[in-house]
């Protein structure tokens, strides 16, 4: 199956939805240490997620990297009191940006990002991999797209596939 911006965008929030149901679970069954770094490390995976989303042909290190960097913004900005302003008065804020800075954060965030940056890696390899294998056999690659085709467009590109192009 082809990997097109499509298919990403529609695959994104659907892993961001997964990574917040962990965090929810998570949250539910512990109310210790597991429930605070899970909660930031999935924080940053939501985040990658959502940089697909918006960017679906980004390869998979920028993406990581726009993540991370976003993650580490957001728990910054906390230092300005400004986050947690806005948590008084939002329960969508506090979830978004939090309350207070914890420095310990900074270090779970690429934990969130990595092993979906290298999961990204892999897909994107195998993809290239599939790509190459067809584009060994051009005849192949011409059966498959012509198999997806109607009859009558079939008879159409064959017509011009057998007729000389141009003035002669």
């Amino acid at each position: 199956m082809p990997i097109t911006a499509r298919t990403v965008r529609l695959l994104m929030p659907v892993a961001a939805l997964l990574f917040l149901g962990l965090a929810l679970l998570i949250r539910a069954v512990d109310d210790g240490a597991l429930r605070q770094y899970s909660g930031t490390a999935l924080y940053a995976s939501m985040v990658w997620a959502a940089v697909l989303f918006l960017w679906p042909r980004t390869a998979p290190l920028p993406a990581g990297a726009v993540a991370t960097a976003f993650c580490w913004i957001v728990e910054l900005t906390q230092l300005t009191g400004v986050p947690a302003e806005l948590s008084a008065w939002s329960v969508a804020a506090r979830l978004a940006l939090g309350v207070q800075f914890d420095p310990v954060d900074l270090a779970w965030y690429p934990v969130g990002v990595v092993p979906l940056l290298v999961l990204h890696h892999l897909v994107r390899a195998r993809h290239r991999r599939t790509l190459a294998v067809w584009v060994e056999n051009p005849d192949d690659v011409r059966r498959t797209a012509t198999s997806f085709l109607t009859h009558d467009s079939r008879e159409t590109l064959s017509r011009v596939h057998r007729e000389p192009s141009g003035p002669q």
